[in-house]
């Protein structure tokens, strides 16, 4: 039986009738059980329905998955950021609304305060983030689009950088799913390649991954299998005797071909202790390694024996053993390499067997010993606690059950984000619980619904190439959120103070909702900009705490300078004030922008993109020009800056940037 889309097994496993002697740890060890779902590669069977609908291995697979719900990372920081800036807006804004009232008393015009106040909200609400965010995971998306990637769920492209543990199946995925040959016992017959290909079943389509291996490697040597005219007869594979034997007819003479585990095969051969001992040595040594064997043996016929039977699978000479692996795919010890050096520990978690999961496992380097790998029935046996440390300490699990896979995602994203890779309908219900799950293009219709990332090749590179985008996606959207809050609440709270100690308006609303619109432009441009290196070397989330604290900071050199600009200009009367405030406000934020967007010194930091630039330098000048405009004056209230004026908001822009980038400098040197 191919169980693979249940247990992630690459190689059929055997089933019979006999009745088991033991309870099973795992239920995919009991041989006398089917499983709907599975595929019968060989042989036939009557069988009895056990189970059926929700109660099915199958079913219960289907109900975990239904049932289960996830929140992505990318929702629940903007939930916070959210509920914080309506907080902190809110209490503001009754504070600033009470006090104008309080101070300007029966002068004060409730009205116009009220559309002030609704004009602040306007301007420190970072209205732009959909559309940052939705440019920065489109351009995400197109990316890996052309690596061959389909992104079902747009925000798991900023989710993927946040990934601090993947986990991926063995099957497909690290290796190629399909067996090789790779060995040849010592002493094997020279031709024993050829008699392998006598063995393989003649059918038209090939499906036993061991004739496939065969016949590809005979393919690949460009040898010739040995030819004989007439194939007399054969038994086929039985789950009993576990080997098969074929008899062809050699000149005058009949040869028997048998081909099965080698334990049998050598126990039936006429092989010296010696011979025996050193085999069975090269056998363990492969099994370690995670490679599986068969062995060889032939008996020659009088040529009037057209028939065989069990009886005479005995004094058989022995030709020799094959080992054949899974190769892991180039691509993979790639990919692991640069994870380590992402920052992110890469898990296996596969139902296949611990021999070869723990030798996949030491060949790409997760692992120094085949032994250290977790498998389902320890996985059981051990209490809640020390299972919870075990999963988290164990690089490799193997023989788990789907469940066990559900679990296992469940009991590391406590305390990390997880990525999982799978393909099989076992996947389903971690693949539905992961933060970000991912599948192969041809993996099962349920796993490939729970997904939100689908691979158009099995290449864990490329994940691991999309995992350091998704860092440089949020490192953007980040470098916005800073931005805008320090800027917007900046100005919002030196509006709000400077409105206190005037008779006027510092700002209009109208002039307010205009320093909106030019500032978010070259903000929204940061979606494309470039990252430092330093922004993608490890996982990154959204901590709240960390982004309003250099927000707050910085927020503060912005309402410092927002009021020494209404200490230069508050007594040249209101137009004057309302102008040169405008225009210095709008050339903060957007010199302000170049130095938040690195956690560097400006210099030293990556080139930005040309649409940042460009943006920023058309804004800059439509500030600089607007108020010596016609529409500036008749619609804006603008008062054309004199040229002392002007040079008084350049200075004080040049002092404002400096001051940013000492306070950014100053806070990452001493939080790291």
């Amino acid at each position: 039986m191919n169980e693979t889309t249940l247990t992630g097994e690459s190689v059929p496993v055997l089933k019979h009738a006999e009745t088991l002697t033991s309870q099973p740890k795992n239920i995919y060890d009991s041989h006398n059980l089917l499983f709907s779902g599975t595929i019968v590669v060989e042989g036939e069977a009557t069988a009895l329905v056990l189970e059926t609908g929700s109660r099915t291995t199958m079913g219960r697979i289907a109900k975990l998955t239904v049932e289960t719900t996830k929140e992505s990372e990318f929702s629940k920081g903007i939930s916070r950021f959210s509920s914080f800036i309506l907080r902190m807006i809110l209490i503001t804004l009754v504070f600033i609304f009470l006090a104008n009232l309080i101070i300007k008393g029966e002068n004060a015009d409730i009205f116009e305060l009220v559309v002030f106040c609704i004009a602040l909200v306007v301007s420190v609400v970072p209205e732009a983030l959909p559309v940052v965010t939705t440019v920065s995971l489109s351009r995400g998306a197109l990316q890996l689009a052309k690596q061959e990637v389909i992104v079902k769920r747009l925000t798991a492209i900023e989710d993927i950088g946040s990934i601090e543990v993947l986990c991926s199946d063995k099957t497909g995925t690290l290796t190629e799913n399909s067996l090789s040959v790779t060995d040849f016992s010592p002493d094997a017959h020279p031709d024993l390649l050829s008699y392998a290909a006598l063995t393989i079943a003649e059918t038209t389509e090939k499906t036993e991954p061991f004739d496939i291996a065969i016949e590809t490697e005979i393919k690949d040597r460009e040898a010739s299998p040995l030819k004989y005219p007439h194939r007399l007869m054969e038994l086929p594979f039985d789950p009993v005797r576990r080997r098969n034997a074929v008899l062809v007819r050699e000149g005058s003479a009949n040869l028997m071909i048998v081909r099965g585990a080698p334990e049998l095969i050598i126990a039936l051969s006429t092989l010296t202790g010696s011979q025996k001992a050193g085999i069975e040595q090269w056998i363990s040594e492969k099994g370690k390694n995670g490679e599986r064997t068969i062995a060889l043996a032939k008996r020659i016929f009088p040529g009037d024996k057209e028939k065989i039977s069990q009886e005479d699978e005995q004094d058989l000479e022995f030709l020799g053993v094959m080992a054949f692996t899974d190769p892991i795919k180039p691509s993979t010890f790639h990919a692991v390499k640069k994870a380590k050096d992402l920052g992110f520990a890469i898990k296996i978690i596969t139902g296949d067997s611990p021999e070869v999961a723990g030798a996949v496992g030491v060949k790409i380097g997760l692992i120094d010993d085949p032994g250290m790998v977790l498998t389902g029935s320890a996985m059981h046996e051990l209490p809640d606690k020390e299972r919870a440390e075990a999963i988290t300490r164990h690089a490799v699990m193997a023989r788990v059950t789907p469940e066990q896979k559900f679990e296992i995602i469940e009991t590391l994203q406590r305390s990390h984000t997880v990525g999982f890779l799978g393909e099989g309908i076992n996947d389903a219900p971690a693949l539905k619980l992961a933060g970000v799950s991912m599948v192969v293009e041809s993996a099962a219709d349920i796993a490939r619904e729970a997904a939100d990332i689908i691979l158009l090749q099995k290449n864990l590179e490329v994940i691991v190439d999309g995992i350091e985008n998704g860092r440089a996606v949020f490192a953007n959207s980040v470098k916005y959120l800073k931005a805008t809050l320090a800027s917007n609440f900046g100005h919002f709270y030196a509006i709000a103070i400077g409105s206190m100690f005037i008779s006027f308006l510092p700002m209009l609303p109208i002039q307010i909702l205009l320093v909106n619109i030019l500032s978010d432009f070259p903000m929204i441009s940061i979606a494309t900009d470039t990252v430092d290196e330093n922004e993608t070397r490890k996982p990154r989330k959204y901590e709240v705490r960390e982004i309003m604290l250099i927000a707050t900071l910085l927020g503060v050199v912005v309402t410092v300078f927002d009021l020494m600009f209404f200490a230069f200009f508050m007594h040249e009367g209101d137009t004057v004030l309302q102008t040169n405030w405008f225009v210095g406000s709008i050339l903060t934020e957007l010199i302000f922008l170049f130095s938040i967007r690195t956690k560097l010194p400006f210099y030293k930091a990556t080139r930005p993109s040309g649409y940042v630039l460009i943006l920023t330098l058309v804004a800059a000048l439509a500030t600089v020009l607007l108020p010596y405009t016609f529409i500036g004056e008749a619609l804006f209230h603008f008062y054309p800056p004199s040229i002392e004026h002007m040079s008084i908001i350049f200075s004080l822009v040049a002092a404002f940037f400096v001051c940013s980038e000492l306070v950014k400098h100053m806070y990452y040197r001493y939080t790291g």
